[in-house]
């Protein structure tokens, strides 16, 4: 029997805990009703639990023996975003939504953590981490500075992601680069206010952050080396309350993506150069805040082959694609790994709607593999004897 038949066997008690936080979201760093069903459920399988870690980070230890140790990460928190389904257990918090399917990674480590509880079958430590604030709110920064690997060391780290569009029972993964390092920023355009039928007294802060908008696209085009893989995306302008008025400013918001440290500061210069130039042909002025969210997530060669291993020995390796390309979506456990080798994992969603999609929903019969893959590379790197 696999991991993943055992799981099955109180699949249905993971699907009431995942529904349950589905119905009931939280955002970062605000995960407390989370935070509190995943203490509650890890004490009950004798699991040893702490909790406030990282503001409203989980730790549940798991020891079994002298040996070596590893963490297993899930993240928890949702989107501040509108749920559009018909679903029984739709959310219920108006304005926010399990839009990523952070309830399911949750359940997933619940599951690994009640299997690896009851099977026993390792020699070390496990330490399950359960991660708030994972949507840009720096959940893993926090965990961090409070002391995640000073106080539950760890020698590998693994942790997944499901993949809508994937085949259920399906998982991809590769050595290095994973997904890129992500910035946000926000470029305030101030100019001077009129009314909106006297332009010509205005110094217009619209009009200077719509060419500035446009500008902004020439960097990746004309400054970044086409062998670099670089995204640089406005995706909010703010200015302005009422038909009439020219306002005094107005803001610019979006995000940049990249696999190296060097082409994000290249990025950044760009921004910089750019709305402050554009805006000063127009007689205005630019403030640009320019922050760095998500380091690039690199795989671990050794921990990649690891973790491709225990999901092959679960689903067959044809059922595991180790040579996914890398994805411009970001992720915060790249800081857990800039510390400890790990590797991070995709498991098969199936035909669902798309991440951050108002309609997705995240597919119940996935909660199996992800437990099970999590359990399954834990015994391998903690064999007995």
């Amino acid at each position: 029997m696999t991991a993943i038949d055992a799981i099955r066997g109180y699949q249905d008690e993971l699907t009431a805990i995942r529904r349950d936080l589905h119905a009931h979201p939280e955002l970062g760093l605000e995960e407390h009703r989370t935070a509190g069903i995943v203490a509650q459920k890890l004490a009950e399988w004798g699991i040893e639990v702490h909790s406030g870690v990282g503001v409203t980070g989980v730790v549940g230890v798991l020891r079994r023996g002298d040996g070596p140790s590893v963490g297993l990460r899930a993240d928890m928190d949702c989107l501040p975003m509108e749920e559009q389904t018909n679903l029984p257990y739709r959310s219920g918090n108006p304005g926010k939504m399990h839009a990523c399917g952070h309830d399911g990674h949750t359940t997933m480590l619940l599951g690994a953590a009640k299997y690896l509880a009851t099977s026993g079958n390792f020699k070390g430590t496990i330490n399950f981490i359960f991660q708030p604030g994972e949507e840009g709110i720096g959940g893993a920064l926090a965990m961090l500075k409070d002391g995640l690997f000073e106080r539950f060391p760890c020698d590998a780290i693994y942790a997944l992601h499901n993949r809508p569009g994937t085949e259920l029972g399906k998982f991809a993964i590769s050595a290095g680069p994973s997904a890129a390092g992500g910035a946000f920023f926000d470029i305030v355009v101030t100019g001077r206010g009129a009314h909106g039928a006297r332009p010509e007294q205005s110094i217009d802060p619209v009009l200077a952050a719509c060419h500035i908008t446009s500008a902004l696209q020439s960097i990746v085009a004309r400054n970044v080396p086409p062998a670099d893989t670089a995204v640089l995306s406005v995706t909010r302008i703010v200015g302005g309350d009422a038909y009439n008025v020219i306002p005094q400013s107005a803001t610019i918001s979006g995000t940049a993506r990249t696999f190296g440290k060097h082409t994000m500061k290249l990025l950044e210069d760009g921004t910089r150069r750019v709305a402050l130039g554009v805006a000063a042909g127009f007689g205005a002025t630019a403030e640009v805040d320019f922050r760095l969210i998500f380091a690039p997530l690199i795989n671990d060669p050794e921990q990649t082959e690891v973790l491709a291993d225990a999901a092959a020995a679960l689903v067959g390796d044809t059922n595991v694609d180790r040579t996914k390309p890398p994805g411009m979506g970001s992720e915060d456990f790249s800081f857990m790994m800039e510390r400890v080798p790990g590797a991070y994992i995709q498991v098969g969603n199936g035909d669902s709607a798309q991440l951050h999609n108002p309609a997705y929903n995240f597919n119940d019969d996935c909660t199996p593999y992800g437990a099970a893959v999590l359990a399954t590379v834990a015994e391998r790197k903690l064999r007995r004897g």
